[in-house]
């Protein structure tokens, strides 16, 4: 799952370059409309177990946890034909558009905004940058959320690893079959195993309490029940 999906035209935030730009609000998720998975960092997962499945995918050669958002490729179904998202909790992820932190070789990463966003322009919305050109109080606080996202999704990747030290994780699969004969399935997607998870040692199991990953992993297999809402979703759509 590449980092920046729905990021059409991302280019390195700039002084010089964006200094009379200004962002307004984000009025739709459109942007967002044919997403049917997005990253979530492990702090996300007890707001998102409420409402999405939370799985484990491979993304290159990392594994991350995800929110499903849909069964078919291109279709999020919490995201109407109006653009409005029809859940009550909305991923990081996608909360941070259209700002992104990118990866511009090695470990570096560099602020990046979606030139092909609506709510990015010259005219109307937040400035980015003031008359001396230091940031915005705007812009700081998007540095802010999106700085904050990074240091979760770090920890995240922490708590994935130390999952596959345990070989804790079981292959599955999503699976819908429509009354109207429509078949869907998504593989590739990992759970945690419960019985591997009840069958570690008392030291292991609180070490994962003393961390708060149990309460993680306890979020995360809750949240595979909501995967009969996702095809209750599926089946109201054409």
């Amino acid at each position: 799952m590449p980092s920046l999906m729905f990021y059409e035209k991302p280019v390195a935030l700039n002084r010089t370059a964006h200094k009379s730009a200004k962002v307004g609000a984000v009025s739709d998720f459109l942007f967002a409309a044919k997403t049917n998975s997005v990253m979530l960092t492990s702090v996300e997962f007890v707001e998102a177990c409420k409402e999405y499945p939370v799985v484990f995918a491979r993304a290159g050669d990392k594994v991350v946890p995800v929110a499903l958002l849909g069964l078919r490729d291109d279709e999020n179904v919490f995201v109407d034909i109006k653009g409005k998202w029809d859940a009550r909790y909305i991923p990081a992820f996608v909360r941070r558009y259209p700002f992104v932190l990118a990866e511009t070789g090695g470990d570096e990463l560099t602020v990046c905004i979606d030139e092909a966003s609506a709510a990015f322009n010259a005219e109307a919305g937040e400035a980015l940058f003031d008359a001396k050109g230091n940031n915005s109080a705007f812009l700081e606080s998007a540095l802010n959320f999106i700085n904050a996202y990074q240091a979760q999704f770090r920890r995240t990747e922490a708590f994935v690893k130390h999952l596959e030290t345990l070989s804790l994780f079981t292959q599955m699969s999503a699976k819908a079959e429509m009354a109207d004969g429509r078949n869907y399935l998504l593989n590739g997607l990992m759970a945690v195993d419960e019985q591997k998870l009840l069958s570690l040692d008392k030291t292991k199991t609180q070490a994962l309490l003393k961390t708060g990953e149990l309460g993680w992993i306890y979020a995360h297999l809750v949240s595979l029940s909501n995967m009969s809402r996702l095809v209750d979703r599926l089946a109201n759509r054409p």
